[in-house]
């Protein structure tokens, strides 16, 4: 979709507006992790996203650097920058919300975060990181749900992490009413649709096919720093 998203067509901009309205968060946090009240925050985001959405400035991104996280965060500071030396001029964006943003539900995930010193970048890095695997989630739920599968789901939901609590096969099969065999096909199967999730969430964000690969390992990373 970044390819898509940085040519010239009728559907461009409509490809860049999903990515944004998926990935605004994680900028929104680096702008209040930046010392920023909330207010000063949600009014930098809007307007950031206003710009890059009006100016479609993707299409100047370079592709050896066409990763959407990249250029997201150059250009946030770049803009960021540029807002501090005309602090007194008129606000950005004109109080138009271009990409849809629920700041209360952001304000309370960017106040769960831990105060410490890790820099700014790296937490921008983490916060993105865990907003793909939560939009792969979604995207996942909405599909066993579209089966009429959401109770499957929600009982073998926690199959998808390694945390030692996980639940006993012998235990979920009686509650679904299935054999403990058939139990564990459908964890596999959950497990192996998110892994395809995830990675078609990360080819979104991406211009080259053949970063995928490099950006998982990176994601993670992020993710484990």
């Amino acid at each position: 979709m970044l390819s898509a998203a940085r040519q010239s067509s009728p559907h461009s901009r409509e490809a860049l507006a999903e990515l944004c309205e998926a990935y605004w968060a994680p900028l929104y946090w680096h702008v209040r992790r930046l010392g920023n009240d909330v207010t000063q925050a949600q009014d930098l985001t809007q307007g950031f996203f206003s710009r890059l959405l009006e100016k479609h400035v993707l299409g100047y991104v370079d592709r050896e650097k066409g990763r959407f996280r990249s250029f997201l965060l150059a250009s946030l500071q770049n803009y960021l920058t540029n807002e501090h030396e005309r602090r007194n001029a008129q606000k950005r964006g004109g109080g138009r919300k271009i990409v849809p943003m629920d700041f209360d539900s952001a304000e309370n995930g960017y106040t769960l975060e831990p105060a410490h010193e890790v820099t700014p970048e790296r937490l921008f890095e983490r916060r993105w990181a865990i907003t793909l695997l939560e939009t792969a989630l979604r995207a996942l739920e909405e599909q066993y749900a579209r089966d009429s599968k959401q109770q499957l789901f929600d009982t073998l939901i926690p199959f998808l992490t390694a945390a030692s609590e996980q639940p006993k096969y012998t235990a979920v099969a009686e509650q679904l009413q299935m054999t403990e065999g058939a139990v564990k096909m459908a964890v596999s199967r959950l497990r192996r649709r998110y892994r395809e999730l995830i990675r078609a969430e990360v080819q979104r964000t991406i211009s080259d096919l053949d970063d995928v690969d490099d950006e998982l390992q990176h994601l993670l990373a992020a993710l484990s720093g």
